[in-house]
This record gives structure tokens, C-alpha cells and sequence, in this order.
């Protein structure tokens, strides 16, 4: 009769590969090591995309190479245009994380649509009587816009800077029939820049921002100022970022920025 030899151990330098292919089984079944942040949790988000008004091209283009500075790998885009095209195309369903508006009114349109809550003031801004270099109109005072054959340029009184000039106009009892009507202040200042018209009612931070005209201040103009408010948008996918921007903006950093650039605090 045969006899079967006892088992013997397998030596410890043959149980330690078996070991690690058992653990390693075990993390692909319970599909591995959580990520970071949490198990189940998003990845954060580094695309932020802030619909803003035209006035705010230089400002917010500067702060947002300063948050992309403090924070790498992040990226801002910009839509700048019409407060009130702009509130149109939120309300529409376009992808946005922040809007900043020339005027409370526009900024009502998207909190209407349970869009946006509690927005919060972060500049004022006036106008100012924007004309070419060399003034060939003449051009002294408000009135002036109303004299014959002055060529004037002014928002569509839909539009925040439109709006302005409506305001302003009627506080000092004229009534100016412009030549052309824009859809936002960089195309109405555009017209002065071109030499297409001999004055505008633009903002003053754009006749800063332009270096091409001459800016003629007016009484008026501090009762037609418009307040700007800004949100982090309800439907934002990245309302982390989002409220950093608006934080930058609401700072004492983005207060200088935007009292250099001509803004008065609100």
C-alpha cells in the first residue's frame, strides 16, 4: 500500500505574490480607492463662463486673469454684450455660472425666472457726453445735443446705458432725436470713435477705456446713475468657482480695479 507524504507549508517566498493578487482582486471588486474629495463626490469644476455687461469688458477681463493666476488650472470665459440681451438668453437656458448686470431692472428679469437670488451691488456708474478728439460740434453741455444737425448716438432705452440716457434727458427737459440707436454701449461709443455721429451718451468708464474721445461731464448725469449687480446663476455646474469670482469682485482688489477704470462704489 502507498503512502501519500504530508503536506508541507509553501514557503513564505511563494505566499506573498498569491497575497498581493488577492488584494489586488479585492480593490477591483469593490472598484478601488474613493476619489479624492469624498466617495461619490463631483470633480471640481475648473471652466467658469460669466455673462457680464459691455462696461465691464476691461475689469472683468483683468479680474479674471487674476483668478485663473490664483487658481491653476482654472479657466474664465467671458460673454460680454446688452445687460438685457444677455438676462434674454439666461432666461433661454444659456450656459452661465455668474451674471453682472448694468442695472437692477436687467438683473430682475432673471431673478423673475428663479434664476438668481440676492444679487449684490458691486459698482455705480455714470454717464458722460463722449465726443471726438477735436469736438467739431462744439459740443459744451447736454443741451447741445438737441441743437439741429448735431448727430447723436444713443443706447436703445431697453438697454441699461439706454435707459441712462432716457433718465438724464428728461431731467433736464430735452428731448434729442438721435441718429442711431445701439444695442449697447461699446457699439454707441463705436459711432463717436468712427466719426459717424458728434456725440454719444456712453458711460464713463467707456470714454476712459477708449483713449480716443473727450469726455464733457453734466449735472444731470448723477441722476440717471446706474447701480450694477452680480450673482452666482441657480443652474451654475460650478457654483464653487462661481462664488470665488463673485468674492474677487466684491473685494477690496476688485474695488480697485474697478475705481481705476471709473466706477464709483456703490
Amino acid at each position: 500500500m502507498l503512502r501519500r507524504s504530508p503536506r508541507r507549508p509553501l514557503p513564505a517566498v511563494l505566499l506573498i505574490p498569491a497575497v498581493i493578487l488577492a488584494l489586488t482582486l479585492a480593490a477591483c471588486g469593490t472598484g478601488g480607492p474613493a476619489p479624492a474629495g469624498g466617495a461619490g463626490s463631483a470633480p471640481r469644476a475648473t471652466s467658469l463662463t460669466v455673462l457680464a455687461a459691455a462696461s465691464l469688458t476691461g475689469t472683468f477681463t483683468e479680474l479674471g486673469r487674476r483668478l485663473e493666476a490664483g487658481h491653476p488650472g482654472t479657466r474664465v470665459r467671458f460673454n460680454f454684450g446688452s445687460s438685457a440681451t444677455l438676462a434674454q438668453q439666461i432666461t433661454e437656458g444659456a450656459p452661465a455660472d455668474v451674471f453682472a448686470a448694468a442695472s437692477p431692472a436687467t438683473m430682475k428679469t432673471v431673478q423673475d425666472a428663479s434664476l438668481a437670488k440676492s444679487p449684490a451691488v458691486f459698482a455705480r456708474n455714470t454717464l458722460e457726453i463722449a465726443v471726438p478728439a477735436d469736438n467739431p460740434a462744439g459740443i459744451a453741455a447736454l443741451a447741445d445735443l438737441a441743437r439741429p444737425g448735431v448727430k447723436v448716438a444713443l443706447c436703445a432705452e431697453q438697454v441699461p446705458c439706454g435707459a441712462a440716457a432716457a433718465r438724464a434727458l428728461s431731467a433736464a427737459g430735452l428731448k434729442v432725436t438721435p441718429v442711431t440707436l445701439e444695442q449697447d454701449v461699446k457699439a454707441t461709443l463705436t459711432k463717436v470713435e468712427l466719426g459717424e455721429v458728434d456725440a454719444a451718451l456712453v458711460y464713463r468708464t467707456d470714454v476712459i477705456a477708449s483713449g480716443k474721445v473727450r469726455g464733457i461731464t453734466f449735472p444731470e448725469a448723477g441722476k440717471a446713475a446706474n447701480d450694477y449687480p452680480i450673482t452666482v446663476l441657480s443652474r451654475s455646474p460650478a457654483r464653487d468657482l462661481a462664488r470665488r469670482f463673485v468674492d474677487l469682485v466684491l473685494s477690496g482688489e476688485g474695488g480697485d480695479v474697478l475705481t481705476k477704470a471709473g466706477f464709483q462704489k456703490p
